[in-house]
């Protein structure tokens, strides 16, 4: 589960007398019915991630004219560090304008081709864009500001709590993988929580993703996969994950960074889950809530496990965010982002049912579903 949901219990939401969430009330979500072609074609792909750049860029810019009070009343905080919203922001602008001049390769007669060659031309191509013809392009540009405008609040809203409530907005240590690291069109799906009961969410989203012969990451808890051993044997196991990766997300779904049987939780489970699959193991943890303690690298490091985090996130476990909607938040967020680490969960039939959609919309289009195994 992302940071949001754990953070319900949290009180730096400003509502008077009342603890509540630090993320947002609200997860923008998006209809893409609105955008007029297909994104079937590397051509296609490519005209609406430099649309989907334009606009998020429009809102980041936008978001500066505001001062820190302003700021601080948007995003619902209490308390805000502006040093590290900007540090997000700068990082923002230099992943928006090197994902622009990817999708601008080769975009000579296409929709919102025009070249920059630095971050000060992009920044006034950004002032100066407003999505283009309003008869084809005008239903697609009021959801997708709407989108970017809350996608926005939600990542400013992690920057400006963190580090005080770590999450997947920055790095600790350049060990932690967030997912830039990939090459452009290159996505690895990931699946927390699991494993369910036999014959559950998990086995039906496997039967998904074995279909398209994609290698995604599990990262589960130790508890649960316990529980299931127990109730069935290392064999049945090893068929379930066979092909897969299974990561460590805990023994319990606690917050790492609070708990002060951290170190024990990821010991424990890496003793459990590398004992009953042998070939399906790897040694990486994801954080619940992505929390995790400032120093806690030198541990990882001495374990020899290595940190996931994520840069796209479905929001699947928010009953407010159907199969639907999270298929298309994560599209949009593929355009945009063009490379990443993408976050499912598999206790829920959510992902089962929003894959087909992803899989099908991104044949022939250059994107490439990351082989887990190539890590072994």
């Amino acid at each position: 589960m992302g940071l949001r949901r754990f953070l319900f219990l949290s009180a730096f939401f400003l509502v008077p007398g009342v603890a509540c969430a630090a993320g947002p009330s609200v997860f923008a979500t998006i209809d893409r019915s609105g955008w007029p072609t297909t994104l079937s074609s590397v051509n296609g792909f490519d005209t609406a991630s430099r649309a989907e750049i334009l606009m998020f860029a429009k809102a980041l810019l936008a978001s500066e004219a505001l001062d820190e009070k302003a700021l601080q009343q948007q995003l619902g905080v209490k308390r805000i560090d502006l040093a590290a919203v900007n540090r997000v922001r700068e990082r923002f602008w230099q992943r928006l304008l090197n994902n622009f001049r990817l999708a601008s390769q080769q975009c000579e007669g296409e929709a919102f081709c025009l070249r920059v060659r630095n971050l000060g031309e992009f920044r006034q191509l950004v002032a100066g864009f407003t999505g283009q013809s309003k008869a084809t392009y005008g239903a697609w540009a009021e959801a997708s500001l709407g989108f970017h405008q809350l996608y926005l609040r939600e990542q400013l809203r992690l920057a400006a709590l963190f580090p005080m409530v770590s999450s997947e907005i920055e790095r600790f240590s350049e060990a932690e993988i967030l997912g830039d690291e990939l090459g452009d069109r290159q996505f690895l799906l990931t699946f927390d929580d699991g494993p369910t009961a036999r014959s559950g969410s998990t086995d039906r989203l496997l039967d998904v993703v074995r279909a398209e012969d994609v290698h995604a990451f599990f990262f589960v808890l130790g508890a649960p996969f316990q529980k299931r051993l127990e109730q069935s044997s290392a064999d049945d196991m090893r068929n379930l994950y066979s092909d897969q990766c299974v990561g460590l997300h805990g023994w319990e779904h606690k917050s790492h960074s609070s708990w002060r049987d951290w170190q024990g939780s990821i010991t424990r489970s890496a003793g459990l889950v590398s004992a009953a699959l042998t070939e399906e193991y790897q040694p990486l943890f994801r954080p619940p809530y992505g929390q995790r303690r400032s120093d806690s690298a030198a541990f990882f490091k001495a374990q020899g496990v290595q940190l996931m985090l994520w840069n796209i996130d479905s929001q699947d476990w928010s009953k407010a965010v159907d199969s639907r909607a999270a298929s298309q938040r994560v599209q949009t967020l593929m355009l945009l982002w063009r490379s990443g680490v993408i976050l499912f969960h598999d206790t829920h039939d959510k992902a089962a049912k929003a894959l087909p959609a992803l899989f099908d919309t991104n044949r022939g289009n250059g994107v490439q579903w990351v082989d887990c195994r190539m890590g072994r």
